[in-house]
């Protein structure tokens, strides 16, 4: 089906009054950007366009509450980024959205978590307090080459490390202490170190730290 024959079907399975239909379309064709592609077969359309038209489709209705099943995944960062614009759109509305999603940036962009590890709750609260409750100790942001070997020293000396993208963060007690530590036990194992400085707690520090202690 097109773009628009998608809205048109899913206005017809939520009910939506004949003197609403066409007002909650142009709506959904604004809101997911595809006035221009109305007619558009729907399966030719790049992911994020899908997953916007997805969620336009799930909310011609105007529900009170919208459950979210990891809706951005496989999607390009632009488009994850403007999903979730839309999804702060739709809050500031009134509509509660309850969303799963195992990017732990995109957690940031909630107003409440819940970390959910084999099936358990293990913390819950807003991104702030998780970071305060559960970070007690510093974590330490690492460029260094090669990055392997960097954390393969550092394990050896008892410092929790783990790769985030091209860096390594380090879990330390005091940061202070621990970064002339780690700039001679770099220097001896004959990594070169480019930076080490405390940073903010990610949200994947905190749930990996969680995890740790689980």
């Amino acid at each position: 089906m097109t773009v628009e024959e998608n809205i048109n079907f899913y206005n017809g399975i939520y009910s939506v009054p004949e003197l609403k239909k066409a007002e909650r379309k142009e709506l959904v064709l604004g809101m997911a950007g595809l006035q221009d592609k109305r007619v558009t077969i729907t399966r030719t359309l790049p992911g994020g366009f899908k997953q916007r038209l997805a969620l336009g489709c799930a909310i011609l209705h105007e529900p009170s509450i919208l459950f979210l099943d990891e809706p951005t995944s496989g999607v390009d960062p632009i488009s994850r980024r403007n999903f979730w614009n839309l999804i702060h759109e739709m809050a500031k509305g009134g509509t509660t959205v309850f969303v799963t999603t195992h990017y732990m940036d995109e957690a940031d962009y909630c107003d409440r978590l819940a970390l959910i590890y084999r099936g358990t709750i293990i913390a819950a609260g807003t991104p702030n307090q998780l970071r305060k409750e559960f970070m007690s100790r510093d974590v330490l942001e690492i460029e260094a080459d090669p990055l392997v070997a960097a954390m393969d020293a550092l394990d050896q000396q008892g410092i929790e490390t783990a790769i985030f993208g091209s860096v390594l963060h380090a879990t330390v007690e005091n940061a202070k202490n621990a970064i002339p530590r780690i700039w001679k036990i770099l220097g001896d194992s004959h990594v070169t170190a480019s930076r080490i400085e405390k940073i903010v707690p990610s949200l994947e520090d905190v749930f990996v730290t969680l995890i740790e202690k689980a």
